[in-house]
Parts: structure tokens; sequence; C-alpha cells
């Protein structure tokens, strides 16, 4: 069986670019909590936002969805579920809520993955909920022709609780000790939770969920505000590629974490460097043109409506729509398509 030592992840030599990934975030993490004490009640706004992404990205990169009203009426309880997808989703709601508002309270244990895990499946009658699994599991990928080829074989279902239990004490030991560095160690478990694969169902989505609780409790608050699972979801051929290049002689511990490291650092990195430019938009009282036309700059390509309102959260969808057409008349931007397809462009 896979023996795990995280003592080890100290000795490894870092190259440059982990590095810099490490200390950007780390800076980017200290002009948040700056910009969190000047504008509080305006960047709540986001935290909305943000919820309603993240569930409904997490469970898209599953095939779980429904349509985008059903998501923000099952996010913002506003609506019971109607089908087993949207089930799902207001489970990983659930989840999400939980670690939002008492993430230094839920303890990195075997226990309470489990716990979260039976979460997950509370709107269902599912007996593989808050259970690790009963049946050896693969990781495969299917391709043009419909033939199937296994990728990777996770742990079997006997070794699959005590492996469980081994990485959360790992992690727990050597982030108490302060032995190894949050943002190599949160990524480290996360990668081995997935090649453990410890569930029947939900361990994509349980990976996610627990990579947000791993943050918040090291300080790293930004998936609070911007939706790490959305930015996952829009690389999510990177994000396998990453996972599957790591995964190589995991069984025996030889397997090289960086490409997966990497692509969680730089994920994060990516997510504050949008928490700043939202919150420029907000720092200064501008008028609702003025704030539209600064957010069509940032955008870069074609973008959608809604692409601006999660830019301008404490702007109405109309002062939005009356802004965009302004800019069109003024011809900076144009505007294609017709109806839901209609999109923009930044024309000068």
């Amino acid at each position: 069986m896979r023996v795990f030592n995280y003592s080890v992840i100290k000795e490894e030599k870092w190259d440059s670019e982990i590095l810099s990934l490490i200390a950007a975030i780390y800076k980017e993490a200290g002009k948040q909590e700056m910009y969190l004490k000047q504008r509080p009640e305006q960047l709540e706004k986001l935290v909305e936002i943000a919820k309603i992404q993240s569930t409904e990205a997490s469970n898209a990169i599953e095939g779980i969805v429904t349509t985008n009203t059903r998501i923000k009426q099952l996010v913002t309880e506003k609506t019971t579920p109607k089908n087993r997808n949207e089930q799902e989703i207001a489970g990983y709601r659930d989840v999400l809520n939980i670690i939002h508002e008492s993430f230094d309270a839920i303890p990195i244990t075997k226990n309470y993955i489990l716990q979260l895990h039976k979460i997950l499946y509370s709107h269902m009658n599912n007996p593989i909920a808050g259970k690790t699994k009963t049946v050896q599991n693969y990781i495969s990928a299917t391709y043009p022709d419909g033939h199937v080829e296994t990728l990777f074989t996770p742990l079997s279902p006997t070794d699959t609780p005590i492996a469980l239990e081994n990485i959360c004490n790992e992690y727990n030991r050597v982030i108490g000790n302060m032995e190894v560095e949050p943002l190599i160690a949160i990524p480290t478990f996360i990668h081995d939770f997935l090649c453990i694969h410890p569930f029947n169902d939900g361990n994509g989505r349980m990976s996610r969920l627990l990579t947000t609780l791993l943050l918040y409790r090291c300080g790293f608050y930004v998936g609070k505000y911007i939706s790490l699972e959305a930015k996952i979801a829009k690389n999510k051929d990177l994000y396998y590629a990453s996972l599957n290049d790591s995964q190589h002689n995991w069984h025996n511990g030889n397997d090289n974490k960086v490409p997966f490291i990497k692509y969680i650092l730089g994920t994060i990195l990516s997510a504050y460097k949008d928490f700043e430019e939202r919150f420029k938009l907000i720092e200064t009282k501008k008028s609702a043109l003025e704030t539209v036309r600064e957010a069509t700059y940032i955008k870069i390509g074609k973008f959608k409506k809604q692409d601006i309102k999660e830019l301008c959260p404490a702007l109405s969808i109309s002062s939005i729509e009356g802004s965009l057409r302004k800019l069109v008349e003024l011809e900076e931007i144009a505007r294609i398509g017709k109806g839901k397809n209609i999109s923009y462009y930044r024309i000068k």
C-alpha cells in the first residue's frame, strides 16, 4: 500500500515558477486583506455571485446541469430540487455554505470529510453517502472512436479508509508544525485525495470543496469572492492534463506532483487577479456608464452582459443594459447576435 510522508516535501527543490507563484499569491492575499477593510459592503455582493458560479461550474464539470435560472434559485434557496441533478446541486450548495460559514470549525479528518460527503447527497436517498467506496473505481478516457482507456487505477476499496486517514494526519502534522509551505501542502493533499479516489461518486466535487476549505483554513479567502471552480471549468482540459501528468508512478511514491501544483497555484493567483480587477471597478464612485466602460476594457475578445454583471455587482441589470446600449451608440463597442446570444466586443 502507498506510504505517505509529507515531511519529504520540505526537501524538494522547487523551480523558479513555483516559487514565483507562491510569492505572488502572498502579495495578492495581502492586498485583498487591505481591500476588504476599505469596501466590505460592496465586496459582499461578490460572494453571492461566486457561490452561484462555484455551484454551477463544479457540478457542470461532472455533467450535472440545470438552467441558469434554476441554479440561482437553488443557490439562494428560493426553490426546492425537482430532479436528481438539482438534488446534487443543492447538496453542493449546502456543503459550500457550511465551508463559508464554519471553515475554522471543520478539522481535516477522515470522519469530517465523510460527513461533508454525506451532506453532498443529503437531498437524495443514496446509500453511498458518507461512505468510502465499496467497488474499485477507474479514471478513464473515452475517445472519438468510442473506445475507452483506463488512465489511472486508484487505491482498492480495502486500502482506501486508512489511506484517507493517513493523508489527513500527514497534512495536519506538517501544517501544525509549520514544516511545509501551505501552498505546497494543499495541492499535494488534493492530488493524493484524487489518486485515492475515496468515493464511488462525488470525488471531483469533493476535491474542489476541500480545496476551498483548506485555502480558507490557511488564510487564503479568494474563493469566497471569485469562483475557483469556474476557473477550473474554463480550463478543464488543462486541469485533467496536469492531474494525469502527476499521477504516473503514484502507487510506488515516485510521482511528480509539480504539474498539478503549478496548475492549482496558477488558478489561485488568477482568481486573486480577478478580485483586484473587480475591486478597482468599485473603488471610487463612478457613473454606471463609466463603470461599464471600464469593465469592457478588462474583457478580451467577445463578452456578454452577464460578464459585465460579474465585474460590476453593484449595478442593476437595467443599468448595465442601458450603458451597453450607450456604448454601442458611441461606437466604442459593437453588438452581435440576437436574443440570448447577444455578445459585444470593443472596437476602439
